[in-house]
């Protein structure tokens, strides 16, 4: 079943925190090249335990509020 959530992102912090179908996430990476994005696929398949070829964007690549989905 895929997951869908809406993200957040703060720059400069290193965390995750879920809320329904909410998640925050701190990010040390800048913001450029794809970097930060990256970053973020690896924490979240870290952080629900999954591949981060399970973990796609898939909306708001430039943006700080994404929407994500896990596919399981």
């Amino acid at each position: 079943m895929d997951m869908k959530y809406e993200v957040t992102v703060e720059f400069h912090r290193d965390f995750v925190r879920v809320d329904g179908s909410k998640i925050v996430v701190g990010l040390t990476s800048k913001p450029e090249r794809g970097k930060a994005n990256r970053e973020l696929v690896k924490k979240l398949a870290k952080h629900f335990k999954v591949s981060s070829s399970q973990v796609r964007i898939v909306l708001g690549l430039k943006s700080r509020r994404k929407i994500e989905v896990l596919f399981g």
